[in-house]
């Protein structure tokens, strides 16, 4: 007789650590595996869904993020600041967008000693048909009701704020 179901991993991995003698950690354990688990079946979707563009879900982040700002414009620091990531991480995400037409790269107006990244039209372009496409494909069918989603973020957000993130 076969089964359809198969079982779940991550909770043969709590029995696993419970009868270790670690139950007093094993939901932690199994929390943690479970968002790291989800993170890497979201981002497989996200990915997929901009192949077309070519893009990372970084690069899709900094385009849609430029494409937010008033000027279509930013320092590079402030743009890694505000996506929390390293500012290197920007520099090869800029990088990459520039090879593509999408960004290019401008002096400061005012402070010559800062250089804004710039979202170019066709960044513009490509990033609302990505965005059309990810809220279809992604944000608009995450597997859970809009409650649900609502209990995550809260959850995830208790974890950011003991992290010193928010």
């Amino acid at each position: 007789m076969s089964s359809d179901v198969r079982p779940d991993p991550i909770a043969e991995a709590r029995k696993n650590w419970e009868n270790a003698g670690w139950g007093d950690v094993a939901g932690g354990m199994q929390a943690v595996t479970s968002v790291m688990r989800v993170h890497q079946i979201l981002l497989a979707r996200v990915e997929s869904v901009l192949k077309p563009w070519e893009l990372s879900f970084s690069r899709f982040e900094l385009l849609r993020l430029l494409a937010f700002s008033r000027r279509g414009a930013l320092p590079i620091t402030k743009a890694s600041d505000r996506l929390q990531v390293h500012v290197t991480s920007v520099t090869h995400a800029i990088r990459r967008l520039e090879e593509s037409g999408l960004v290019r790269r401008v002096p400061h107006p005012t402070d010559g000693r800062t250089t804004l990244v710039e979202i170019t039209e066709s960044g513009r372009t490509t990033v609302e048909e990505a965005t059309i496409a990810l809220n279809r494909d992604v944000f608009g069918d995450v597997g859970m009701t809009e409650a649900q989603s609502a209990a995550l973020v809260k959850s995830i957000n208790a974890v950011r704020k003991h992290s010193g993130d928010i």
